[in-house]
C-alpha cells in the first residue's frame, strides 16, 4: 500500500504506536546507559515524556497534520523529563513549527519538519555532543531530506528513515569513546529509533500495542510517594517547638568584643536545639534551629551584630492543623518576594533544604521531575520571583524549559549534586537581585567537590578500573574514581581522593542502608587525613547513593 499524502489522523496513529513501541522497550533503553550505576532512567525518561505527547494528541481533533504536531509538541514540552526527554521534547518543538500550518504532509515536507526539530534542539543544548541522541537526529534527518527528494511513497520514505536512523546510531561509538568502551550504543539514540520504528509500524498497518503498555511506567512514577509524615506523630512527642530562622548581620564594634567564630557559635547553638544549620561569610551568619526558646537562640547571635530576616514558626500549632485535630484559619499569604525550589530525593535531604528555606519537589536519579511539575511549582510557590536548584545534571534542562515558561521571573541554578545544591542554598541572599543571587548561588555550587559512593549494576571496565556488579563504586564529580567489594571501602577510598590540607568542611550525607555508626567511622578517616577539617553529619535517607560527600 502506498502513501503519497499524510493526514492528520494517520500522524495521531503514528504517534500512538511510536509510545507504544518505545513504552515496550523502555527497560532495555534503561540497560544502555553508560555508566553502570543504577540510575539509567533514559528509557524511563522518554517513555514518560512520549507518553505525555500521545495523550495529548488523543484528546485533540486530529484535524490537520499542523494540529496534530502541535498537540504533540505541547505534551512532550509539558512532560519532559530528564535530559532525553527534554531534547526529544526540542526534536518534535520543531517538526511541528515547521508543519505548523500544514493540512496533509507529503514526504518532503516531513523531512524539512524533522530537519528543523534537529535545528531546534541543538540550539536548545549548550554545549552539542555527538555521539548521542542529538547525532542520530541529524544524521537521520540529513538522509531523509535527501530520500525525500526521489521517494514519494510515505511508507518507504520512512523505511529509509528508520534505516538511516540505525546506521547512525550503530556509529555512535566510534563518535563517543565511552560508548565504545562499555561496548554499548548511545541510549538517547536508541530511544528515538525506537520511536521512528514505532512510526514505520504505524505506516504499514501493523496493530498497535495495547494501551496499558504505554502507561504502565508512568503509573508506577505517578504511584503515591508523599505520605503524610505527620500522621505518624503526636504533637506532645515535639520535643523543640519552634522553627527558627534568622540572620546576623555582622557590626564591627561588636566583633571587637565577640570575635566571631563559627564554630563556637554552632556549638553553643547546639545546646538550645536540634536540626542546627549555621552558614556565614564575612558579613552574615544564616542561622536555622529548632528550639523552644527561639529568643536565647537570637540573643547568641546578637552578640555579633544586628538580627535581619526573623522568622519562627510554632511546630505544635503546625502539626495540629496538619492532623486535623486543630481548625487554624489563615487568611490568605501574601507572595514573598522570592522563592527558591529544589529537587531532591530522600526525607533527610529534603529536610535539609526546607531548613534552609526551600521548596522541595521530591526528585532526582530515577525519578525526575516533569517540565510541568516544576512549572507548578513554579507558579504555586506564591512569589515574585524563583530560584531553581535541579541537583541532577539530568534535570538542568527540564528546569530551564519550565523557567522559560513561567508568568513570572524564574531562574536556574545549574547545581547538578546535592552538594552543590546545598552549597548554592548556603549562598543565597533575599536582599540581592535575582540575577546577581543566580550568580553568587552558582559560584558557590561550583566552588564545592562532590562526593557518591553507589554500587553497579553489571560488569563493566571504564577508563581503565574494572568492576563488577554488586560492588560499589566511589564518584568524585561525575567520574568513577574507585571499586570495593564493600560499601565502606569504596567510601573511605574515595574520601582519600577527594580530602586535601586545603580543605575545610566535610560534609557526609548518609542514606539508605549505611548507618550513622558507618558515617562517623568515616568522619575520623577524614581527621586522619586532615586534621583541621570540620565534619558534619547528615542523616539522607535517600536511595542509590550510600554515602555523599561534600567538600568545601
Amino acid at each position: 500500500m502506498s502513501l503519497d499524502k499524510l493526514v492528520g489522523e494517520k500522524l495521531a496513529q503514528m504517534v500512538q504506536m511510536g509510545a507504544a513501541n518505545l513504552a515496550q522497550n523502555a527497560d532495555y533503553i534503561d540497560k544502555l546507559n553508560v555508566f553502570p550505576v543504577p540510575d539509567g532512567d533514559t528509557g524511563t525518561n522518554m517513555n514518560l515524556s512520549m507518553t505525555s505527547g500521545a495523550k495529548e494528541v488523543k484528546h485533540q481533533p486530529a484535524t490537520s497534520v499542523g494540529a496534530v504536531a502541535g498537540a504533540f509538541a505541547k505534551g512532550l514540552l509539558m512532560g519532559a523529563r530528564g535530559n532525553s526527554g527534554v531534547i526529544l521534547s526540542q526534536l518534535f518543538r520543531g517538526f511541528a513549527k515547521e508543519l505548523e500550518n500544514v493540512k496533509e504532509a507529503d514526504t518532503v515536507q516531513f523531512a524539512a519538519a524533522l530537519d528543523a526539530g534537529v535545528q531546534t534542539a541543538y540550539k536548545a543544548v549548550m554545549k552539542p555532543v555527538e555521539g548521542t541522541i542529538l547525532t542520530v537526529a541529524r544524521e537521520t534527518a540529513e538522509s531523509a531530506i535527501e530520500a525525500a527528494l526521489t521517494e514519494k511513497d510515505m511508507v518507504v520514505f520512512m523505511a529509509t528513515v528508520v534505516d538511516s536512523a540505525r546506521t547512525a546510531l550503530k556509529r555512535t561509538p566510534e563518535l563517543l569513546p565511552v560508548l565504545k568502551e562499555v561496548g554499548v550504543v548511545d541510549s538517547g539514540g536508541q530511544g528515538l529509533l525506537t520511536i521512528y520504528e514505532g512510526f514505520l509500524a504505524s505506516l504499514k498497518g501493523e496493530a498497535p500495542k495495547a494501551e496499558s503498555e504505554t502507561v504502565a511506567i508512568e503509573e508506577l512514577v505517578n504511584a503515591e510517594h508523599h505520605r503524610v509524615a505527620q500522621d505518624f506523630m503526636n504533637t506532645e512527642d515535639i520535643k523543640y517547638g519552634y522553627c527558627t530562622e534568622f540572620m546576623v548581620k555582622f557590626d564591627d564594634e561588636k566583633l571587637a568584643q565577640h570575635p566571631y567564630d563559627e564554630t563556637a557559635f554552632r556549638n553553643a547553638l547546639a545546646e538550645q536545639g536540634d536540626s542546627l544549620l549555621v552558614a556565614s561569610d564575612e558579613q552574615i551568619a544564616k542561622v536555622h534551629v529548632h528550639t523552644e526558646y527561639p529568643g536565647q537562640a537570637m540573643t547568641l547571635g546578637q552578640q555579633y551584630g544586628s538580627l535581619i530576616n526573623i522568622k519562627v514558626e510554632n511546630m505544635r500549632e503546625q502539626h495540629m492543623a496538619i492532623i486535623g485535630n486543630k481548625e487554624v484559619e489563615q487568611a490568605p499569604a501574601e507572595k514573598t518576594a522570592y522563592a527558591v525550589i529544589a529537587i531532591a530525593m530522600g526525607n533527610g535531604i529534603s529536610n535539609l533544604f526546607e531548613n534552609l528555606g526551600a521548596n522541595v519537589i521530591q526528585g532526582g536519579q530515577t525519578m525526575n521531575p516533569s517540565t510541568q511539575d516544576i512549572a507548578e511549582a513554579i507558579a504555586g510557590a506564591n512569589a515574585e520571583q524563583v530560584i531553581i536548584l535541579p541537583n541532577n545534571k539530568n534535570i538542568v534542562m527540564a528546569a530551564e524549559q519550565a523557567a522559560e515558561l513561567a508568568e513570572l521571573p524564574a531562574k536556574v541554578v545549574p547545581a547538578k549534586t546535592i552538594p552543590q545544591g546545598i552549597s548554592a542554598m548556603l549562598a543565597f541572599n533575599p536582599d540581592m537581585e535575582i540575577e546577581r543571587n543566580v550568580e553568587m548561588m552558582s559560584a558557590a555550587a561550583a566552588h564545592v567537590k562532590t562526593g557518591q559512593v553507589t554500587h553497579a549494576v553489571r560488569d563493566t571496565t571504564i577508563e581503565g578500573l574494572q568492576i563488577k556488579s554488586g560492588q560499589f563504586m566511589g564518584i568524585a564529580d561525575g567520574s568513577i574514581k574507585t571499586s570495593a567489594d564493600s560499601c565502606q571501602d569504596a567510601a573511605e577510598q574515595l574520601l582519600h581522593m577527594l580530602i586535601t590540607e586545603d580543605d575545610e568542611i566535610l560534609t557526609i550525607i548518609f542514606g539508605e542502608g549505611t548507618t550513622l555508626e558507618g558515617a562517623e567511622k568515616l568522619a575520623r578517616t577524614a581527621e586522619e587525613l586532615n586534621s583541621d577539617i570540620e565534619v558534619e553529619i547528615h542523616e539522607g535517607n535517600q536511595p542509590i547513593y550510600s554515602y555523599i560527600f561534600a567538600v568545601e
